[in-house]
């Protein structure tokens, strides 16, 4: 097939006065987008580089592809990770991954709790802010965790985002505010364990092996967890989990719930913590996770013992099952005469 690819670059990431460090966090390297490439490739498609949402937008009447393989993020506005699937729905050209609804539900971390919680799953308990003069919930109990409301990335996320009196939280709350022009999330902070759940298909879907976070060498993290400048200097994952095969069961089956609440489609990635008694919570689910190859994807496959191509094969082939298409796509006719045209 001819598969081309939606994406955002690091490096083309234009600063604007004011932008935190970490505002291009969520985009990937170009060397990240060349290997993903080199591996569809490697399966016998050719790959059609497209760019961002604003390029694909530039070419749309003219895209000449059977499939999009999207891993833009977008650039502005609570939305911005639905707008290449939306406009690829316009023109009913197919995409991997999630629709423009799962996007931009995902990426609110406020809307995706609420989802979470009609569906009977766990996760930390929570509020939000849109002020710091806010007034406080009467049960507030410390210590608690700030976040912006819709970001990805860990970005926001420091060592002083966990807080431990109202003083605190309102400090941290007005400077999520300010610098990243949006309301602060605010969760009770879990202490325990993290794990990650990568997940690849539809109907039905499989919950690939768990993943175990460390930090600092601790899979027992307590207080630690994931900031940004941690997951900048590189993650630290541990796949097979060093837990009982009855816990590793649990998280499978939240990832899979979560997956399937959210109509997450043909891969994503649920981030689960456990407190020390044992119960698990889950954090966020990624329907755009990173695709790198020193992330969970090629963690899990090396586990078990399968190439990256292979690994992205699977995915690919879940969208193309979904999506029924073959290797000669109905679509074909139709991106023949209008180039015709």
């Amino acid at each position: 097939m001819v598969i081309g690819m939606t994406y955002d670059l690091k490096t083309e990431y234009p600063f604007k006065v004011g932008d935190p460090e970490d505002a291009n966090a969520e985009f990937d390297h170009p060397s990240t987008v060349q290997v993903i490439r080199d591996a569809i490739a490697s399966l016998g498609h050719r790959v059609v580089p497209i760019g961002s949402a604003e390029q694909l937008l530039k070419g749309l009447d003219l895209l000449e592809v059977d499939l999009v393989f999207n891993i833009a993020e977008g650039y502005l506005g609570r939305n911005r990770e639905a707008q290449v699937p939306i406009l690829l729905e316009l023109k009913g050209i197919p995409c991997v991954g999630s629709d423009g609804l799962t996007l931009s539900l995902t990426l609110d971390k406020l809307m995706t709790k609420k989802v979470l919680l009609s569906e009977g799953i766990p996760t930390p308990r929570f509020f939000e802010m849109k002020h710091p003069d806010d007034s406080l919930p009467p049960d507030l109990s410390f210590p608690l965790i700030v976040k912006p409301r819709y970001e990805g990335s860990s970005k926001g996320i420091s060592e002083q985002s966990v807080v431990h009196s109202a003083a605190q939280l309102r400090a941290r709350t007005g400077w999520v505010i300010q610098t990243y022009r949006q309301p602060a999330l605010i969760e009770e902070f879990i202490r325990g364990t993290e794990f990650t759940v990568a997940l690849v298909g539809n109907d039905p879907a499989e919950a690939l092996p768990v993943v175990q976070i460390q930090i600092d060498g601790r899979t027992d993290l307590g207080d630690l967890f994931y900031t940004f400048s941690r997951i900048a200097s590189g993650a630290g994952y541990l796949c097979p989990a060093r837990i009982s095969g009855s816990l590793e069961s649990r998280l499978k089956e939240l990832a899979l719930r979560t997956y399937h609440a959210v109509d997450c489609l043909d891969f994503g990635r649920v981030d689960i913590r456990v407190d020390q008694a044992g119960k698990p919570y889950v954090l966020e689910i990624n329907p755009l996770p990173s695709l790198s190859t020193e992330d969970v994807f090629m963690v899990v496959a090396n586990h078990l013992g399968i190439s990256y191509p292979q690994m992205l094969g699977k995915i690919l082939s879940a969208a193309c099952e979904r999506l029924r298409l073959t290797e000669k796509p109905a679509r074909q006719a139709a991106t023949g005469s209008r180039a015709q045209r």
